[in-house]
């Protein structure tokens, strides 16, 4: 068997205080939160997919500003592992026409008590979301440039 992480972007994306959240529901029909994330296609760049998605799931268009992080978890339920790149930037008023992914049920924008609240009540998509705000509110960014594309 070929061991293949599953490599996915998200973004974390703030405005007066608050964080553009998607409620989406996970494999066992929860409802729950996520940064607007998703993954990598053939042929696309880290930067591509993360405004690709968020345009996705958001209606939003987004630009890219920083890196907050890579993350690797073990722990999702069937197995897989993830290798996610965490991007903070800004976005856009919402395009109305534009249509949303099926999968997204609603965007919230909550502040961070708020996600803080629904990670302990067990309501985030993974803790890969709760962990990059935290890594974003104390701080990490690095410049896209430590991207390469070869």
């Amino acid at each position: 068997m070929v061991w293949k992480p599953r490599t996915t972007v998200a973004a974390v994306i703030e405005a007066d205080g608050r964080y553009l959240l998607v409620e989406e529901t996970d494999a066992d029909g929860n409802r729950v939160l996520n940064q607007p994330a998703g993954h990598l296609e053939p042929g696309e760049s880290l930067e591509t997919a993360v405004v690709r998605e968020v345009a996705e799931e958001t209606r939003r268009d987004f630009t890219p500003e920083a890196l907050v992080g890579i993350y690797r978890w073990d722990g999702a339920p069937d197995g897989s592992t993830f290798l996610r790149f965490t991007f903070v930037g800004r976005v856009g008023e919402e395009v109305a026409e534009r249509e949303r992914d099926g999968d997204i049920l609603a965007t919230h924008w909550l502040t961070a008590e708020e996600i803080r609240e629904a990670g302990a009540e067990g309501r985030l998509r993974s803790p890969l979301v709760l962990r990059a705000l935290e890594d974003y509110w104390g701080g990490e960014h690095y410049p896209l440039t430590v991207l390469r594309e070869v």
